[in-house]
């Protein structure tokens, strides 16, 4: 192939002792983003040999995550035009508003986040990690379309250096690190994190339409956590027309992305499940007071609960590995999340905290039925 045979003909001058080593682990990198590393495993005994390595398994992932990313970008457009009280049934105005809002949020996660990595990589004279290409489009995701580019780079460098390497790189971290660069901008910068006004992109609104003063964009978590009646449908918030982070909102774009990755093998359904069971059971022992049109199943529609459930309870190095802990991991994030959602109001989502915290439990529930395990072979052992 010709692209093959130029990275070939490239290569020694990034090798070591070439003119352009410096910057080794970026070739590295692109060379593996496009085909498969001719190495193998060099460790002697058992090799277990699959066609979907890690970057592959990547790749699934980014899939999964483009429905919602789409809708995403259109709900930016939809929700600025009903701010501003222009068409909403412009569907491609909606969605190329979207685009232009979100793509420098991207360049920015990713330039940001892979120049550190590249950086530490080449500093250690290894070879860069894959996982922050996952990272790198979760993060835009999860914030507010009002995020500022400086704020995002500053938590995104945070997130990267203090939740991932300083643990030792992707597959050492013990913390989410997209939920890590939320969880810093939810307490360092909470003014763009909650509100009304985050929700809704406020550029070019003056030379468009005038100011919207008085227009309220608030979720309808922000209404249950002020003791409000909810304004939107229980179809708006299953369809994803409503405020909310920029991949959040649509529970079908979240749905197909589940699909994928459960079909691929990527994510495990056991955890999924399970955290809308623990979710769908808290919600109903604990629903919102004065909160008669909002039924306790629409919990698991609004917020980030099913984007979490799908995308960030799921991550394979943070969450449970063990398949009975699974369930138990999965289980305890939906319920937290809805406990920290009804009982305190200065915490309206709730699913970031949830998640994070099970991180740090992850390894004692594994423990916990390994520990289990061994204690019943050894009796039967001892029979």
């Amino acid at each position: 192939m010709g692209l093959k045979k130029i990275l070939d003909n490239m290569k020694p001058a990034f090798s070591e002792g070439g003119k352009l080593s410096a910057f080794g682990s970026l070739f590295d990198a692109a060379e593996t983003f496009f085909f498969v590393p001719n190495e193998t495993a060099k460790v002697r005994g058992a090799q277990i040999h699959d066609a979907i390595d890690s970057k592959r398994s990547i790749f699934f992932v980014v899939i999964a995550l483009i429905p919602a990313l789409l809708f995403g970008m259109y709900n930016i457009g939809l929700q600025h035009n009903i701010a501003i009280g222009a068409c909403t049934e412009d569907i491609c105005g909606c969605f190329l508003y979207g685009l232009a809002a979100m793509l420098p949020k991207i360049v920015v996660s990713y330039a940001v986040g892979l120049g550190i990595e590249v950086a530490i990589a080449q500093y250690k004279k290894e070879e860069v990690h894959e996982g922050f290409f996952v990272t790198g489009i979760l993060i835009p995701m999860i914030v507010p379309v009002n995020c500022p580019l400086w704020i995002l780079a500053v938590a995104t460098a945070f997130a990267v250096i203090f939740a991932k390497e300083v643990f030792g790189g992707t597959g050492m971290n013990i913390f989410n690190p997209a939920l890590v660069t939320r969880a810093f901008l939810f307490f360092a910068y909470p003014a763009m994190m909650s509100g009304d006004k985050v929700w809704v992109n406020e550029n070019y609104i003056d030379c468009i339409n005038g100011t919207v003063d008085g227009y309220s964009a608030a979720t309808p978590l922000g209404q249950l956590g002020a003791g409000e009646p909810v304004t939107y449908s229980a179809m708006d918030t299953i369809i994803g027309t409503i405020p909310g982070s920029i991949g959040e909102t649509s529970v079908i774009a979240i749905a197909i992305g589940a699909i994928i990755l459960i079909w691929a093998g990527i994510a495990s359904w056991k955890i999924i499940v399970s955290t809308f069971v623990g979710g769908a059971l808290m919600a109903y022992v604990l629903p919102y007071s004065g909160a008669e049109n909002f039924e306790w199943w629409e919990q698991l529609t609004v917020g980030g609960f099913a984007f979490g459930a799908v995308f960030m309870a799921t991550d394979p190095v943070t969450a449970a590995r063990t398949e009975c802990g699974k369930y138990i991991y999965g289980f305890l994030i939906g319920a937290m999340a809805i406990i920290i959602r009804v009982l305190n109001p200065g915490f309206p989502e709730g699913m970031m905290l949830a998640i994070l915290l099970m991180n740090v439990f992850a390894p004692l529930i594994d423990y916990c039925f390994v520990q289990s395990n061994i204690n019943k072979r050894a009796k039967r052992a001892a029979k």
